[in-house]
């Protein structure tokens, strides 16, 4: 079953106690230009076994996403976490573009400095 969470859900939970683990589920090189604030990056074909090391605890909260909707890597990514036993992985399923569009920041090498 897949389980999706919004941007203003997101929004909302990140920053907080019970803040998600934000896993970008992109190749590394659209992670270092670009990558909403906090995620780290475990790409969709990389999630194996040693993920274990990464995310010890299978009930923690985890957000996958990846470039957009129509991109299938988030989804790929929530079945196999969800494979491996962790229980609470939700799909931001318009990813990275819904954010930007927002107006939302991003963290990356590829992201222009705002200066005041």
């Amino acid at each position: 079953m897949t389980r999706t969470i919004t941007r203003d859900e997101l929004k909302a939970v990140l920053g907080s106690a019970n803040a998600p683990v934000l896993i970008e589920a992109l190749p590394a090189r659209y992670y270092v230009d670009a990558h909403l604030p906090g995620a780290i990056n475990i790409p969709h074909d990389a999630i194996d076994e040693n993920v274990k090391t990464i995310l010890p605890d299978p009930d923690a909260p985890i957000v996958v996403y990846c470039a957009n909707g129509p991109c299938k890597n988030s989804g790929i990514a929530q079945m196999a976490l969800s494979k491996l036993g962790y229980s609470n992985v939700r799909d931001y399923h318009d990813g990275k573009q819904d954010w930007r569009e927002a107006g939302l920041p991003l963290q990356g090498q590829g992201v222009l400095a705002v200066t005041a």
